[in-house]
């Protein structure tokens, strides 16, 4: 069974939220938590300097969506993403993209590379909607 089937069906889907902004984190988790989802959190640059290990994370909370923000410079974060996909227990994940320039990212990212693409500040009932779009497609 693969990671992102493993939940109980009466389970709270978990949703994961990666920003470089604790505010941003912040504000998500609060919002996701109120739709009765369980949220899991982590900062780009602690994965990128190793203090959170995402594949752990990943494995142990086994988030079905996870929204990823992609902040300039806009290549390098999206290589960056690019790369932890390549990981089983990433690459099995559904991802909503977030951004604060949508044109500048949309230059790098190809069209199967991304369900979603939002950019800020967010459309709050969008992006509920897109998320209980994809649990329910998961």
């Amino acid at each position: 069974m693969s990671a992102s089937n493993s939940q109980a069906p009466d389970a709270m889907p978990t949703i994961a939220v990666v920003n470089s902004s604790e505010d941003t984190v912040d504000m998500l988790r609060t919002l996701l938590e109120r739709e009765g989802w369980e949220v899991v959190t982590a900062h780009v640059d602690d994965i990128k300097r190793g203090r959170t290990d995402i594949v752990q994370l990943m494995e142990s909370r086994d988030p079905r969506v996870v929204i990823w923000d992609i902040s300039p410079p806009y290549e390098q974060n999206w290589a960056f993403l690019r790369l932890l996909r390549t990981s089983r227990v990433m690459d099995e994940r559904t991802f909503i993209i977030t951004t604060t320039n949508k044109p500048a990212l949309e230059r790098f990212v190809g069209p199967t590379d991304a369900i979603e693409i939002f950019t800020k500040p967010y459309d709050v009932d969008l992006l509920i909607e897109s998320i209980g779009r994809l649990l329910k497609a998961a």
